[in-house]
């Protein structure tokens, strides 16, 4: 027996419908129709990715960032004009773009302080 690979990724939020609404509005992700009540799934391919609620006993607050040690890269052909969209709305742009062996890369922090990586090469 031997696990095949990663093929589901979420990230615990303090408030969902905020982090669900900001992945849709600048990421673009949509919702998918299977999700339980304490999360928003969404459509992306060839993992899937949420984001949920807070499960007992974790404390965000308690931590200075969320995820420290853990990298989560997302795939995005237009990650220049999503890096343009989120400096523009004054999100936290952690690194600026660059190019590099995974094309044009950029991180940002989500509104709950992980921080996203997105590239452009697939």
């Amino acid at each position: 027996m031997a696990v095949t690979g990663p093929d589901f990724v979420s990230l615990q939020v303090r408030d969902l419908e905020r982090s669900a609404a900001f992945y849709e509005r600048y990421l673009g992700l949509k919702r998918s129709a299977a999700a339980p009540p304490h999360a928003v799934v969404f459509e992306t391919k060839p993992i899937a990715f949420a984001v949920r609620d807070v499960v007992a006993g974790v404390d965000l607050d308690a931590v200075a960032r969320p995820g420290l040690g853990m990298a989560l890269w997302l795939h995005a052909p237009d990650a220049q004009d999503i890096h343009d969209a989120l400096a523009a709305a004054g999100a936290t742009i952690v690194s600026a773009p660059v190019d590099g062996p995974f094309g044009r890369t950029f991180t940002f922090a989500d509104p709950d302080g992980y921080q996203v990586t997105l590239h452009d090469r697939g």
